[in-house]
């Protein structure tokens, strides 16, 4: 006879099998939202096949395989020879080939390609997201390559391609290729003006050799690179080739991969440019105006990915609570659990609805839709990525001790939590960027107003915090010691605005209620029990 003592109960099942997309009802919603009737059905039914697959126990078994199979640097061959390359588990080859194929490169000239695109990345984050550091690189590339029609003619149509072609050989044999990107040095960091990496012309029309340090390369393991080196008329924006036309190999040294404490199964690099050949993009001494379009793409894909773990974390915390018993019950019914799932339901409702907000602002295009963004990217990826790491620690609280434990799912969520706040500019940075834009360019924050104010006089506390918001405008004195505080009432009362205009009447008033009506603690769980937390659950729970 079996041990009674090893029977198993009490134990939710695994949220496995199920449609990534079709259960997240905030991202579906704001899919309709923003992508006009003729395509949504095409868009809808590529969504459906890309979160089914994210869903199946297949492909949820290759994220913790990549995760737990980080990849290995091989600097030399068995004769001697320097290689230089990155060797990745096959369950790495596999997701990053998905998304290829899934278009999560393929953005730029896709009608509503912007949105179908970040609803995607946003679904094939909750995956492995090291997966898709290569996939926001590649996709950032495009803008910055524009500068240059000839380079852009060239690989354009690579970085687009929905092929994946893991082999190092030349871009041009290749149906498909990935970029990877090396702006900041230790000395500089996020100060990208003070790097010391050299770039000498060469006989060669715009063709120079690179001799210099990168403290961060991101995907090192990609066909080419954007990089950025002092030329003769100062910091100049660069394409480096991995492989030449050739097919020998660029000198592109990578010292080590760096140690990191999440996205282990993505490979970060120091790498070495010593006589490299590279070709310029954009005029000399026009760096970063040259590959600021790439940043912001890079930004908005850091607020789609803290969204996606955010929408991971909630999901795995209220499928858990609502299989889960306790003191007589399902933990999803007891009030004060409720309470903390509903508060973090919020978080990520918000966080979604603004995100796929700007991206359906990059498919229009249009000189209004691009102020906004100039002022709500940056106040976006300040907020929503601070959000993730608290939300994701409070989701795990939410397993008990089962959330502690690797199996879970969640200790991988929560050492990925802080990236997104880190990387492409810390919170500092993001702030500083938002004082500028206040500071210099008033049609940003025009488009901001007009925005929010979209949603004038449909709830009391958001008029309230959007009147003091602009007292706080107002005055701009002493604006860098207290640029947080302002980027926070920017994003906040930004999500209020369209959380009142497109989400249902119970999940708008608990936001305003907290987030802006000042009814709310400095932990998960402290929203008045007034409002109608159950519905606000329930909507956030991943049905399967």
């Amino acid at each position: 006879m079996a041990p009674s003592t090893h029977t198993v109960t009490n134990q939710p099942p695994p949220l496995v099998g199920y449609d990534v997309f079709a259960a997240d009802q905030a991202l579906a919603e704001a899919v309709g939202r923003h992508v006009e009737a003729g395509l949504l059905d095409e868009v809808r039914a590529e969504l459906t096949t890309l979160g089914r697959a994210a869903g199946s126990a297949q492909v949820q078994e290759w994220g913790a395989q990549a995760n737990e199979n980080p990849p290995r640097l091989r600097t030399h061959d068995r004769y001697g020879h320097r290689v230089d390359e990155v060797e990745f588990h096959p369950a790495w080859h596999r997701l990053l080939g998905k998304g290829v194929s899934a278009g999560l490169t393929a953005a730029w000239d896709r009608p509503a390609g912007h949105v179908r695109r970040a609803a995607a990345f946003l679904v094939w984050t909750q995956v492995e997201a090291g997966t898709c550091c290569p996939l926001s690189m590649t996709h950032a590339a495009v803008p910055a390559l524009r500068t240059d029609p000839e380079l852009s003619a060239e690989w354009e149509p690579r970085l687009t391609s929905v092929v994946y072609e893991r082999e190092l050989r030349p871009a041009h044999l290749k149906a498909g290729a990935l970029f990877g990107m090396g702006m900041t040095e230790k000395q500089g960091g996020s100060d990208v003006r003070a790097g010391t990496t050299a770039a000498r012309p060469l006989a060669e029309d715009g063709a120079y050799e690179l001799t210099g340090h990168k403290w961060f390369c991101s995907a090192p393991m990609s066909d080419g690179f954007l990089v950025l080196a002092q030329a003769p008329g100062g910091l100049t924006c660069f394409l480096v080739p991995r492989v030449l036309a050739d097919g020998t190999r660029n000198v592109f040294l990578i010292q080590r991969l760096k140690d990191k404490l999440g996205n282990r199964s993505n490979a970060s690099a120091e790498v070495e440019f010593d006589g490299t050949w590279a070709r310029r993009v954009g005029e000399e001494g026009r760096g970063v105006r040259t590959i600021i379009e790439m940043v912001a793409a890079t930004r908005l894909d850091c607020v789609l990915g803290s969204a996606g773990l955010m929408r991971q974390a909630v999901a795995q915390a209220v499928h858990h609570c609502g299989h889960r018993e306790a003191f007589g019950g399902k933990l999803v019914d007891k009030p004060l659990m409720r309470n903390v799932l509903a508060d973090l339901a919020l978080e990520s409702e918000a966080a979604t609805t603004l995100a796929l907000r700007l991206a359906a602002a990059c498919d229009d295009g249009g000189e209004q839709e691009r102020a906004l963004l100039r002022i709500a990217v940056p106040a976006a990826k300040y907020w929503v990525t601070k959000r993730c790491a608290p939300l994701t620690v409070e989701a795990s609280e939410c397993l008990g001790g089962n959330g502690y434990v690797e199996e879970s799912g969640m200790p991988r969520l929560v050492r990925e939590s802080p990236l997104n706040s880190i990387w492409e500019g810390a919170g500092n940075v993001q702030a500083l960027d938002v004082l500028r834009a206040l500071t210099r360019e008033p049609q940003a924050l025009d488009a901001y107003l007009r925005e929010v104010g979209l949603a004038r006089g449909a709830d009391h506390r958001l008029d309230a915090a959007t009147k003091q918001l602009l007292t706080e405008l107002a005055d701009l004195e002493g604006a860098e010691a207290r640029a947080r505080r302002l980027t926070e009432r920017l994003a906040l009362v930004l999500q209020g605005a369209l959380l009142v205009r497109y989400a249902p009447p119970d999940v708008a008033d608990a936001f305003c209620a907290s987030r802006l009506g000042g009814e709310w603690g400095a932990a998960f769980g402290a929203l008045p029990h007034t409002l109608n937390l159950a519905a606000v659950v329930e909507r956030a729970r991943p049905a399967h």
